[in-house]
């Protein structure tokens, strides 16, 4: 064969990868210029090589040796460093350019996947003119293309008026439209009254940045529901499906109608591989595998589907050998595949259309694939949290109403159990409460996303002509290599998804859970603490080091210099106060501290210390927890500098002092003559001026934050802990906790 150029976009993607590999294997006349654009401090040539370290090299990297593939792609493969929407010029002439590259969300931002898919491709062809080449264009689409429909979706021209040109401005304008309403009065004011309850303990600047990231939130969640809407009325399942059939009218009128020729490959539902470039082999879950698994770990019993609808898959590898055929069968003359009007394509059209589908000739009805999947998850259950095998569940096929009915139904009781335990004191039993309700409601948001994104596909009505994808089969030469045919007829269902394709989601499942697994509470001390003489190792005092708070200390001093018969008074006046003091303690910790604080008032500094020396030091000293003890002594065994933080009155901290190498505590205004004015010295160092002090302090000493740890219990400490490197949540208050598990950051239970 010829020496040919190649242009290949979306080589990072999921088909992207496999053509790339498919191209490196069996086409070794051809060199590969790809399209790939950098990322972060990665080039794109960067992305390209790491690569080699993905499944999707492997088996062949077994089968030649890394040093021949490494050389394969050094030699062969070019990078153009760019992305669809800044596609810098097209220098080299290309024989072939087999455009994959798209969003593939069903529920992007509508200015985002009109970019992406309308735009970029837009871009791709008068990139293509302005070079004055050529080539082939194998231009990868989607079989769902048609839009909602019923009954034969021919391979041909689509029939519809649409103006592409007016949509895509229209996407455009959707965000400066929906921007601007996001930043109205009574919008911002929603998002900071919404902030405050979430963010407030932390501190002003979380209460800014949550109000922000919830404005994003609403103009990303508006514009998804824009192209969700937009979609349906125009007669399309999706965003996609519609970009997508934008994009083929693009290389229709920009390039097919100039005199040149695309071929437009139209996959169905592309899943694992049947056997290239391995048996199973798949780049992170696809359409039908969240539903799967979903079933598989009991968290969807019920999903709106036919039974007799036809689920139509076809394995990677049929479609990559299709492109692949169209790439070197058609080089040198025209195909026969489908057109406008169904005839063969001509001279004139410059257009042919191939649906890469199983749904025609070798049919998998949705209940089928069903109890597949339910027999192999009986012989080999997924365990559940605790190591149980999870029960698979006979599904029943409801209509939609009755699934979004439960549904509905099952989120309002999971909002109630949240508001119910957010009102409710930390303990082990709510922590884990909010953990199981947290789990409880993600799995219901998936559900219901399931159900609205996924119904099209699990209801359909329409079965894909697939002629002119068995016409090229039929014109392979009888030397053309048989693991590069595509005939769907050859597959098995039963086997595919038995042998192949479930134990290969199963395993990205594991591999994935693994990977973002929360960190499990643990009962004791972590693990040998890491000599590093540039850490700090941060503590909160109050729940932390101590399991009571400053109210319970000022309690203390009040027994302490309170005579017996006046306690009962005393201590009924301390009550008194609680409730205002927990209102205090759910808006902002400082307000608590002075509040506390002001309580002092009329103390004599020495009388105080007096108390500390006779006794009540000795008490402090012994409250200090087992486990924080053993964690602070180790810290200083690894020569890490150890810091207390507390918003409690100096002089209470004076016993713990010598456990420290830094305290830092509340100081409050003293009179001439040493009493208590009930008002503080500086500022309570709390929340964001506890992680302000902890900034400044470290770089004055020259410690490292990234190597240090910090221990707190609250909210409140949030904004210090995410400036260190380990952070921990100690016996934490539900809103740490649901922050931890979040930011994934150990969780200590003492």
């Amino acid at each position: 064969m010829k020496p040919s150029r190649f242009l290949l976009t979306g080589a990072t993607g999921f088909l992207g990868q496999a053509l790339l590999q498919a191209m490196l294997e069996s086409l070794p006349h051809v060199t590969i210029t790809v399209l790939v654009r950098a990322r972060g401090a990665q080039s794109g040539r960067d992305r390209v090589q790491r690569l080699l370290g993905k499944p999707v090299f492997a088996a062949w990297t077994d089968r030649v040796g890394i040093a021949a593939v490494r050389e394969a792609l050094s030699r062969r493969v070019e990078v153009l460093e760019g992305d669809m929407v800044d596609l810098p010029p097209l220098i080299e002439h290309y024989d072939v350019v087999i455009h994959s590259a798209s969003s593939v969300s069903f529920d992007a931002p509508i200015d985002e996947a009109f970019r992406t898919n309308v735009g970029g491709v837009e871009r791709l062809y008068d990139a293509l003119q302005e070079s004055k080449q050529d080539p082939h264009v194998i231009h990868v689409s989607t079989a769902y293309v048609r839009g909602i429909s019923k009954g034969v979706s021919q391979e041909q021209r689509l029939n519809h008026d649409v103006d592409r040109r007016a949509e895509l401005r229209s996407s455009q304008l959707a965000r400066e439209r929906v921007e601007a309403e996001s930043r109205d009065p009574e919008s911002l004011r929603r998002f900071i009254r919404t902030a405050r309850t979430q963010s407030a303990r932390i501190g002003p600047k979380a209460v800014a940045a949550s109000a922000e990231a919830a404005r994003q939130s609403y103009v990303s969640d508006r514009l998804v529901e824009f192209g969700r809407m937009r979609a349906e009325s125009l007669g399309w399942t999706d965003i996609y499906t519609l970009t997508k059939a934008m994009a083929e009218r693009v290389g229709e009128e920009e390039w097919a109608e100039k005199g040149h020729r695309v071929s437009f490959v139209r996959p169905s539902i592309i899943e694992s591989a049947l056997r290239l470039p391995a048996p199973g082999w798949i780049d992170g879950f696809k359409v039908a595998d969240p539903l799967i698994m979903a079933y598989a770990n009991g968290k969807l019993s019920e999903f709106p589907g036919h039974a007799d609808s036809v689920l139509d898959i076809i394995p990677v590898d049929h479609v990559v050998n299709v492109i692949l055929a169209l790439a070197t069968l058609g080089a040198d003359d025209r195909d026969e595949g489908g057109t406008q009007d169904g005839s063969s394509s001509s001279e004139e059209s410059g257009a042919a259309y191939y649906h890469v589908v199983s749904g025609t000739s070798n049919p998998l009805p949705f209940h089928q694939m069903v109890r597949t999947v339910r027999e192999y998850f009986l012989d080999r259950p997924i365990p559940d949290r605790e190591g149980a095998p999870t029960h698979v569940p006979e599904w029943r096929f409801p209509n939609s109403d009755l699934v979004d009915g439960k549904i509905r139904l099952k989120e309002l009781g999971t909002r109630a159990g949240r508001r119910i335990i957010d009102r409710l004191p930390s303990s082990r039993r709510t922590r884990a409460l909010a953990s199981r309700l947290a789990r409880v409601d993600s799995g219901l948001k998936s559900l219901h996303k399931f159900a609205d994104l996924y119904r099209q596909y699990t209801t359909t009505e329409m079965i894909f002509d697939d002629t002119a994808t068995r016409r090229l089969q039929s014109r392979l030469p009888a030397d053309y290599p048989s693991d590069r045919g595509f005939d769907v007829t050859e597959i098995d269902w039963q086997r595919y998804f038995k042998d192949t394709h479930l134990p290969a989601i199963t395993a990205l499942t594991r591999s994935y859970t693994r990977s973002r697994a929360q960190p499990e509470t643990d009962h004791r001390v972590p693990e040998p603490i890491r000599s590093a003489p540039d850490a700090l190792a941060v503590f909160d005092l109050d729940g932390t080091v101590i399991s009571a708070n400053i109210v319970g200390q000022y309690v203390s001093v009040v027994r302490a210099t309170t005579p017996v018969y006046r306690w009962p008074a005393a201590m009924a006046e301390i009550a008194g106060i609680v409730p205002g003091l927990l209102r205090a303690e759910s808006r902002d910790r400082s307000e608590l501290i002075r509040m506390v604080n002001r309580r002092y008032r009329g103390f004599r500094l020495d009388e105080l210390r007096k108390v500390i020396a006779d006794g009540l030091g000795q008490r402090i000293r012994d409250s200090i927890r087992p486990q924080a003890k053993e964690l602070i002594e180790s810290h200083r065994a690894a020569g890490h500098r150890t810091v207390l933080l507390t918003g409690a009155l100096d002089v209470l901290v004076e016993p713990l002092a010598d456990l420290f190498d830094e305290v830092v505590a509340t100081r409050m205004d003293v009179t001439d003559d040493g009493v208590l004015s009930g008002f503080l010295a500086t500022p309570p160092l709390v929340d964001e001026a506890r992680a302000n002090w902890l900034q400044k302090y470290s770089e004055g000493i020259g410690a490292d934050l990234s190597t240090s740890a910090g221990y707190g219990d609250s909210l409140a400490d949030a904004a210090w802990l995410e400036l260190v490197g380990y952070p921990v949540a100690v016996t934490p208050d539900l809103g740490l906790y649901g922050l931890a598990l979040k930011k994934r950051w150990k969780v200590l239970e003492w």
